[in-house]
């Protein structure tokens, strides 16, 4: 696991990589470039955060920014997009509310001239998408499986065999289906689990474990709290729910409220999560919910900032370090990854407080 230390060195490297342009490629001079911002949602403060961090880094290369939020609706993003072309924007940055459902402003866009950077969700079934910045997804669902299996005693934090033999009862969510990267958080975490589930160390009891059954349209907690207390209250009359399998913060909160409504009380379920969301963080160190994922988005708007900047300049961005892994349904896109870390009750003040991205006094 990378630590946050580390991680800002791969930046610091990427910074100093930003030199001479690749051959055969000539440098533009750099402009005041108008760039357009499209993020999901404000009613994740992940996106607020995100928006806010590139259209600071942006302005302080020099360029105007037009910083959007659709709001979780489609429609309202392509009109967005296509408002952002019209006003000539040189480059735009995305993180769609549906990946797929994008390929006519992104025609538009390709038309105009206007490269794309897809931003921690990848764009998918287009052609026009010429960079993808993101975390390594798939091991942010291997953190959120092994997290959960240490909570539960089935295995230690070094990933030795852990004091409790089991069999413990889980129940699985996944993310929004539209949304690229709830398949590689899923797909992550189930090459930990399967083997647990094949040796019915762990049971789901519901019965519900492919994706497209524990999928969450838009990531929502409100969805998420119905679901987990249809499940208890069917399957879990007379046995214990031990675990849930979370992969976001929001919906983690509301499945520590269906938990609290259907009798569970001060010894919850182990819940994991995603986004290290104040709340979540609060809630981690009240003892309820057991973990969540830190990706740090202040490293991921610098390092999609320098992506935009090399771009401007004709340049390709030499932050790129995977070429092979992301394929959009058309075409591999091109990406930077960043690194996620599995953060609990333990680490939580060395890897939010002491790197800055909450102050003791947010936490109280």
């Amino acid at each position: 696991m990378r630590s946050p230390k580390s991680a800002v060195a791969v930046i610091a490297m990427l910074v100093a990589a930003c030199g001479a342009p690749a051959a055969g490629q000539q440098e533009k001079p750099p402009d005041k470039a108008l760039v357009g911002v499209t993020m999901p949602t404000t009613k994740s403060e992940r996106w607020i955060s995100d928006g806010e961090n590139i259209k600071r880094d942006l302005e302080s290369r020099g360029h105007r920014v037009d910083l959007q939020y659709a709001q979780n609706d489609v429609p309202t993003q392509v009109k967005q997009i296509e408002s952002q072309i019209g006003a000539g924007a040189k480059l735009l940055i995305i993180a769609s509310v549906d990946g797929s459902a994008l390929t006519k402003p992104l025609e538009m866009a390709a038309e105009a001239g206007i490269p794309v950077i897809a931003y921690d969700r990848l764009l998918r079934d287009s052609p026009n998408v010429d960079y993808y910045a993101t975390f390594e997804n798939f091991r942010v669902g291997i953190y959120q499986a092994e997290s959960l299996l240490t909570g539960l005693g089935l295995r230690n934090g070094d990933g030795s065999p852990g004091p409790q033999p089991g069999p413990f009862n889980i129940e699985l969510f996944a993310g929004s289906a539209d949304d690229n990267n709830s398949v590689f958080f899923f797909n992550g975490a189930m090459s930990v689990l399967k083997p647990y589930l094949d040796e019915k160390k762990l049971v789901v009891r519901s019965g519900q474990t492919e994706f497209q059954a524990v999928a969450t349209l838009r990531w929502d907690g409100e969805t998420a709290r119905k679901r987990l207390e249809e499940i208890v209250n069917t399957t879990y009359r007379r046995t214990k729910l031990n675990g849930v399998l979370s992969p976001y913060d929001g919906m983690s909160l509301g499945i520590i409220t269906a938990l609290k409504n259907t009798g569970y009380g001060a010894e919850l379920p182990v819940v994991t999560g995603q986004d290290a969301e104040l709340g979540s963080v609060k809630s981690i160190i009240a003892g309820e919910q057991y973990s969540t994922i830190y990706k740090d988005t202040r490293e991921l708007a610098t390092a999609t900032a320098m992506m935009a900047e090399a771009v401007l300049k004709g340049r390709t961005p030499p932050q790129l370090n995977n070429l092979n892994d992301y394929e959009n349904g058309v075409k591999i896109v091109p990406a930077f990854l960043l690194n996620p870390v599995s953060v609990d009750k333990a680490n939580y003040h060395q890897v939010l407080v002491e790197s800055g991205y909450y102050t003791d006094d947010q936490l109280r």
